[in-house]
């Protein structure tokens, strides 16, 4: 008697576990849309002094210059809808004819395992970014990049593939030409760290490591040129009871500066919206901040919401209700 050969529980359950893993990420990255789109703020609480979902949120490679500057969550949303649909597809829709059951199986093992392969090259570049970038925690990224490693494990054990190095070809075909559509797309991003200037139409991220201490009367010299759009925010925020807590000899106080750039800060300025803190300094309101009850430099209240820490000008105008342009110049 010739035993028939048991099917191994993983090829039976590899459709169901990717599309339970796919329906997450969906949900994840829809929500990480709609609060990118509504500009709402993320539940997730950075440590202090560190950055977070909404930091990576308001960066630049949170959207896709290519396509108007939509959201990269959107995309991912899509990507995942996309294989939850190949991964059901066949257990879902069962045609009589069992020749165009498995045409279709075989088909959607293709596309899922293309749609894996690059969407864990895409995932494992945003890890970079995150890491070494933007320098944030951010649960939602992680848990992304989790869920398209899984994918493209399950999509290799998920079958017996007949034909092994056919799918290492294709692999490293697809992993490439997703690295170079990807490095294409975010070209335009200077993450040099370097205070200065960005380019038209780039932005550029920003540091500050003080070598002197400060003018009481001062602070430090802010370096960076306002775009249109830092001006635009500025304006916007002089006609709201937005409030900014700052102190002199706070480093963190200037990086949020040189965010805005010196023609903007000006606005701010004249419009008293920052507030200094320190008592030794001939602008010190130590008593203000006392009354608003502020722990930490820089602070921001708007409307009646306290943001602590460096802000990205994207969350600002997020959390202000500025409508103007956002082609922020600058980013932390």
């Amino acid at each position: 008697m010739i035993r028939r050969r048991s099917t191994p529980w993983i090829h039976k359950w590899s459709r169901p576990l990717m599309g339970a893993i796919a329906g997450l990420g969906a949900l994840t990255t829809a929500y990480l849309t709609i609060e990118k789109l509504t500009g709402g703020t993320t539940a997730c609480v950075a440590e202090a002094g560190g950055k977070g979902c909404n930091d990576v949120l308001s960066s630049p490679w949170a959207t896709i210059p290519i396509f108007g500057g939509q959201p990269l969550a959107l995309f991912g949303l899509l990507a995942y809808v996309g294989m939850l649909i190949f991964a059901v597809a066949p257990l879902v829709w069962k045609p009589s004819d069992k020749n165009t059951l498995q045409k279709l199986e075989n088909l959607t093992w293709w596309l899922l395992l293309l749609g894996a392969i690059a969407m864990s090259v895409f995932s494992g570049y945003l890890m970079y970014v995150l890491a070494f970038e933007i320098q944030a925690l951010c649960p939602y990224c992680i848990g992304s990049a989790l869920f398209s490693t899984s994918l493209l494990v399950l999509t290799i054990i998920g079958r017996d593939w007949e034909d092994i190095g056919q799918i290492l070809f294709a692999g490293i075909i697809v992993a490439m030409v997703t690295l170079i559509g990807t490095l294409g797309i975010y070209s335009g991003v200077n993450p040099s760290g370097v205070i200065s200037d960005a380019p038209p139409g780039e932005s550029q991220r920003i540091s500050f490591t003080p070598e002197v201490y400060p003018d009481p009367a001062f602070g430090w010299k802010i370096t960076t040129t306002s775009g249109e759009a830092e001006i635009a925010l500025a304006r916007h925020l002089a006609t709201t009871d937005a409030k900014e807590y700052v102190a002199y000899w706070c480093p963190h106080c200037h990086e949020q500066k040189l965010l805005f750039g010196q023609e903007a800060y000006d606005i701010l300025e004249e419009n008293n919206i920052p507030i200094e803190c320190a008592a030794d300094t001939p602008k010190g309101q130590p008593e203000v901040c006392q009354a608003a009850n502020i722990k930490g430099f820089p602070s921001w209240i708007i409307n009646g919401e306290l943001y602590g820490g460096v802000q990205n000008l994207e969350q600002l105008a997020k959390v202000s209700g500025y409508t103007g342009p956002r082609n922020f110049r600058y980013f932390r």
